[in-house]
């Protein structure tokens, strides 16, 4: 049975006159496809909902870069036009109140500062010239201010940063000393700067005088490093204020996730005040746990964000929260709903708030009624971000499994869903693309599972076919609907394998309660449910060749990989680990956040010893037969660089066939384009020579 989304986009091709277009005039999808498509971003609805400024990034092999500019849109799919031309990066785009001009952030002066084009057309404006690059820039509904973030010591100035920087590079001295953590995060290390929220009054639409640091002596960053955004923060309705996320809990930052929301008045007259103080669960408990994305509603008397439960874990579930505005009675809106929102926005009359979240293998939109906490569905499938809405239709953006990211938009009942943006259609045509299916079957307790299969390019019925046996990182993660730039399984169906990709236990979009069965049982629930679906799939798909299957995994996929070699060892023909543990005692030890092994492994491997030893592959190393390629990044300070050299050492030693690739410029991620196809192009020659039994 194919999904809605397939048959959806086979109709697409066919009325736009693609399905007559010859086999010869067409090709299977490849790493070469995957980097030539354009990829949108960060859309921005314009006040009057009339137009869409987006982000257009393109591939450059030439420089080995992306490359970004802005482009413009009409809300009916009308008039797309390219905005800005300059080489430098264009990015982060932001509608001025009178919708008028557009403010954006661009590197064309040699940093990353803020300039203004006028959205009719017409010559770019830089707007400030900084000593440090801008970022994560928003303008404020009056108009009077826009505030950006910069990277300074906290209680420096912008000059006194700038100061201190210079004297550290021209000291003699090499040494980093450090008296807490972090010492390095994700693929930094760490010199004492912080992102602050400036903020800079406009005169006539120009910034005028100093910008003002509304968080100056707070030893915190907002946004969040390392991936943290404007979403984080936001101007107050009547623009004096500004509320964002911040952590702010000292020498505990590294196994804490108590991130508060705060509110600083825009010229910093008195310190930030937080406004998450109280635990809405537990009166008598302090409120530990995370709580992020603020955005008021159109009235400006209600305040909506995001807020955890369990402190020590950052893979709670979301409950919208709902804040009277200013005077802070608070009540939780989705106790009830089983589901964690990724991003909300409000609708015009500020009845229903519109939310993403992920959902049976899907990234879904969702209407969440706020008065009766009523939860229903806009569009379930596919993969959808940055909705928008407007008074009769909502804006969004979604992938899926056969295409890249477009625009769309859909009115509030999840009627009439139109293609805003056709930017990758041509391209999308031009490739023969492998067919996915979503099935379910029983896993671990006979609990239902979900798992995708993904046919191989031209697939026949009457031939039997090698599979690539996906298992995604996280753990709690999904590989669902979503059309992925470094793991997608077209480019394993387009060399002619079946993907294979189970949701295992632990996985998002299926309920709390499932995602936290993973604690304490890494090597437990989660291979059961890899071992049933791909029988399961076996079962299913007679033209799959059970004796002709890889696996591959990143992260705790890595993990996972290293676990299966010692734990079910006998059933692939090769094995792919990218970025993945062999010792987790070890790996408490040299990663960096700590609350996530803490809460996964349920303590510190002082406290629950037990808890690192069950499942950790080193203890049965001397099980491992499978030949294996791993890949490290020097740069991934989350799983360290010596876990990828300790597999190899083993591999080598116990002389079983192996290849150890290493990226000295990436970090937990391949980024680079060249680097990419190489990533691609190695790893799918480890699965011809050792599933196909190819040799070249």
């Amino acid at each position: 049975m194919r999904s809605s989304l397939y048959a959806l986009c086979l109709f697409v091709f066919a009325f736009l006159g693609y399905g007559d277009m010859p086999m010869s005039d067409t090709h299977p999808f490849s790493v070469h496809d995957m980097m030539a498509m354009d990829r949108i971003g960060n859309p921005q609805v314009s006040p009057d909902g009339s137009r869409i400024v987006f982000v257009l990034r393109t591939t450059d092999l030439e420089a080995d870069r992306g490359r970004t500019d802005l482009w413009l849109v009409n809300a009916d799919g009308s008039g797309l036009r390219r905005l800005t031309t300059h080489p430098a990066g264009d990015s982060n785009p932001v509608w001025s109140p009178c919708g008028k001009a557009i403010w954006f952030l661009t590197s064309r002066s040699g940093s990353s500062q803020v300039w203004r084009i006028p959205a009719d057309g017409g010559e770019a404006q830089q707007m400030t010239d900084l000593p440090l690059d801008v970022a994560n820039l928003i303008v404020s509904p009056t108009g009077k201010h826009i505030a950006y973030t910069l990277e300074v010591f906290p209680g420096a100035t912008i000059q006194e940063t700038v100061d201190k920087l210079q004297a550290r590079e021209n000291d003699k001295i090499s040494a980093r000393v450090y008296d807490r953590l972090f010492v390095r995060h994700w693929d930094a290390w760490m010199d004492g700067r912080r992102y602050h929220i400036f903020v800079h009054a406009l005169d006539q639409g120009k910034p005028a005088g100093d910008p003002v640091d509304v968080m100056p002596d707070m030893d915190a960053d907002s946004p969040s490093k390392p991936f943290g955004g404007t979403e984080e923060f936001t101007f107050t309705p009547d623009g004096a204020g500004i509320v964002f996320t911040a952590k702010d809990v000292g020498r505990e930052e590294a196994w804490s996730t108590d991130w508060d929301l705060f509110h600083a008045p825009v010229d910093a007259s008195r310190a930030p005040e937080k406004l998450t103080t109280a635990n809405l669960w537990d009166p008598q408990a302090e409120n530990a746990a995370w709580d992020t994305a603020p955005v008021f509603s159109p009235d400006g008397k209600t305040l909506a964000y995001l807020a955890m439960k369990t402190p020590v874990y950052e893979a709670d579930r979301y409950r919208i929260v709902l804040r009277a505005w200013p005077d802070g009675d608070e009540r939780i809106l989705t106790e009830d709903w089983d589901r964690s929102p990724s991003s909300i926005t409000w609708a015009p009359d500020g009845k229903t708030i519109y939310a993403t979240a992920s959902h049976l293998g899907q990234q879904s939109l969702f209407a969440i009624d706020t008065t009766t906490g009523k939860v229903r569905t806009v569009v379930k499938d596919g993969n959808i971000g940055s909705p928008t809405a407007l008074a009769d239709r909502i804006v969004f953006a979604m992938d899926h499994l056969t295409s890249p990211v477009e625009l769309y938009a859909v009115k509030p009942d999840g009627s009439d869903i139109r293609k805003i943006t056709a930017i990758n259609d041509e391209k999308v045509a031009a490739i023969r693309w492998g067919e996915p299916e979503q099935f379910t079957f029983k896993g671990w307790n006979d609990e239902t599972v979900y798992c995708y299969i993904v046919k191989p390019v031209d697939f026949d019925p009457a031939k039997t076919y090698p599979v690539a046996f996906l298992i995604h990182g996280g753990p709690q993660g999904s590989f669902g609907n979503h059309f992925h730039y470094r793991w997608n399984p077209q480019a394993y169906t387009g060399a002619g394998y079946a993907a294979v990709m189970v949701d295992f236990h632990g996985s998002s979009g299926y309920g709390q309660a499932f995602t936290d069965s993973i604690q304490g049982d890494w090597g437990g629930k989660p291979l059961e449910d890899l071992q049933k679906g791909l029988a399961a799939a076996l079962a299913r798909y007679p033209w799959i060749d059970g004796e002709k299957v890889g696996a591959l995994g990143a992260s705790y996929g890595g993990y996972m990989i290293n676990w299966i070699a010692g734990n079910w060892p006998d059933r692939f023909k090769a094995l792919i680990c990218h970025d993945g543990n062999l010792d987790e005692r070890m790996a408490y030890y040299d990663t960096e956040e700590l609350w996530f092994p803490e809460r996964d492994h349920m303590g510190t491997p002082w406290t629950n010893p037990e808890g690192y030893r069950k499942h950790n592959p080193v203890e049965y190393v001397d099980k491992w037969q499978t030949p294996m390629l791993v890949i490290h990044g020097a740069l991934d300070y989350r799983v360290v660089d010596t876990q990828g050299l300790s597999t190899f050492n083993l591999l080598q030693r116990r002389g079983i066939p192996s290849k150890l690739v290493y990226f000295p410029d990436e970090n937990h991620w391949v980024l680079k384009p060249h680097n990419s196809i190489f990533w691609h192009e190695t790893v799918l020659g480890w699965l011809d020579q050792w599933v196909k039994g190819e040799t070249k």
